[in-house]
């Protein structure tokens, strides 16, 4: 029997379905990121230590959605910049426009290995029946809905 520290990832995949549920139904696929040491990103755009990125393809340049980082071009404040997120900091992909999405644990130790040992599945959204959470928090924020 294969033990649940030897399988891969699910992350990286369902990161993948996401995007192209976005891409294919004409939403904006949006990443939101814990950033710490290994996050390229520019940091004055950093708030709390978090970051949200548009991933869509009019946004981005040689986009790649690895197992192990994203990766592309992209231009912030009309510069461009490379970015560069591991995948175990994506604390979520959603839609713009619904918010519909999945939200993944991120772990605050700095270690890849242990953020991935970590229960890596979806956070637990509501049983059927119950109420989804709205779209946006009061702070503003975009919420995660279920996809169905």
């Amino acid at each position: 029997m294969i033990s649940a520290a030897e399988l891969p990832s699910t992350r990286p995949y369902l990161i993948r379905a996401l995007y192209d549920w976005c891409s294919e139904n004409g939403f904006t696929p949006y990443v939101a990121v814990k950033v710490d040491h290994s996050v390229q990103v520019p940091r004055e755009y950093v708030q709390g230590g978090e970051i949200v990125l548009n991933v869509s393809m009019d946004a981005t340049s040689s986009l790649i959605l690895g197992n192990d980082f994203i990766e592309f071009k992209a231009r912030f404040g009309g510069k461009p910049c490379d970015i560069m997120v591991p995948i175990h900091r994506v604390m979520a992909i959603y839609a713009r426009e619904n918010g519909q999405g999945m939200a993944f644990p991120v772990s605050d130790d700095a270690s890849p290995v242990a953020a991935l040992s970590a229960v890596d599945t979806p956070t637990e959204w509501p049983e059927d029946g119950d109420e989804p959470p709205p779209p946006s928090s009061p702070t503003g924020r975009p919420a995660l809905k279920r996809v169905k």
